[in-house]
């Protein structure tokens, strides 16, 4: 996937607790070693493994009320 901002590093932000948002678009290999890819401006990797959508964060790592 080419990367069209060659002129600035890629930007992560880490949130504790939360997934890493990583500025898109993205190529993620996974441990089985598939790759996912998302085009999104930004996308939320999800750090706990309780996303139905993972590696994509669903926001199942927050509490229920």
């Amino acid at each position: 996937m080419p990367n069209d901002r060659t002129d600035r590093p890629c930007r992560i932000r880490v949130q504790r607790p939360g997934p890493l948002l990583v500025e898109g678009p993205v190529e993620v290999e996974l441990e089985d070693g598939t790759t996912v890819t998302s085009d999104r401006f930004r996308v939320a990797l999800c750090t706990c493994r309780r996303s139905r959508r993972f590696p994509w964060c669903d926001t199942s790592h927050r509490r229920k009320a």
